[in-house]
C-alpha cells in the first residue's frame, strides 16, 4: 500500500523533472554516439524528454541539402525511474538515499541503451529502404537492431527497476517471506 501511495508523487516528479533527470543519459547517448556511430549521426540535442538525432541521412524526396532527423521520447524508457523511487521509499529503509542514488545511476545506462535502440530502428528499419540503405546496416545487424528495440522497449524498462529493487532490498524481501515452523 506504501508503493500505490509513492507512485503517483514520484510519477509527478519524474514528469516534471524529466529534462534535468534525463539529461546524464543524454550525455551517454552522445559518447556512444561519438564512440560508434560519427558517421551516421551528426548531432544530438534534447528539448525537455525527447532526444532529437541530426543525422547525415539524406531523405531521397527532399531538396538536397536536407537531412533527416529522429526524435526519441526518453519518458518511453525511462519509467522506471519513478517505479523504483517509489518501492524504495516505501521500503522505509536505512540506506534509502543510497539506494535511490545507485538505482539512478545504473538505470540511466539502460535508458541509454534503449534510446540508442529506438533510434537505430527508426533508421535501419521504420524509415523506409531508401533511408536505410544509406546506413549500411546489413540483414543480421538489422535484426539484431530490431531485438534490441523490442527487448529495450517491452522487457528492460520495467524488469530492470523490479531486478534491481530486489537486488538491493534482499533483507527487506527475506523478511516478507512466511517463516517455517
Amino acid at each position: 500500500m506504501r508503493t500505490l501511495g509513492w507512485l503517483p508523487v514520484a510519477f509527478v516528479v519524474w514528469y516534471v523533472a524529466a529534462p534535468v533527470l534525463l539529461y546524464p543519459a543524454v550525455l551517454i547517448v552522445r559518447g556512444a554516439v561519438h564512440a560508434t556511430l560519427r558517421t551516421l549521426v551528426s548531432g544530438v540535442e534534447q528539448s525537455r524528454a525527447i532526444v532529437t538525432f541530426v543525422t547525415t541521412l539524406k531523405p531521397v524526396s527532399l531538396a538536397s541539402g536536407a537531412v533527416l532527423t529522429v526524435d526519441v521520447n526518453m519518458l518511453l524508457y525511462a519509467f522506471g525511474l519513478p517505479l523504483f523511487a517509489a518501492l524504495t521509499l516505501a521500503a522505509r529503509e536505512r540506506n534509502a538515499k543510497r539506494h535511490l542514488v545507485l538505482g539512478y545511476a545504473v538505470l540511466l545506462p539502460l535508458i541509454a541503451c534503449c534510446v540508442l535502440a529506438d533510434f537505430l530502428k527508426n533508421v535501419a528499419i521504420t524509415a523506409g529502404p531508401a533511408i536505410a540503405a544509406q546506413t549500411g546496416f546489413s540483414a543480421w545487424q538489422r535484426e539484431a537492431i530490431a531485438f534490441a528495440f523490442q527487448f529495450g522497449s517491452l522487457i528492460l524498462p520495467a524488469v530492470a527497476p523490479a531486478v534491481l529493487w530486489v537486488a538491493l532490498h534482499g533483507q527487506f524481501v527475506a523478511a516478507l517471506r512466511p517463516r517455517a515452523t
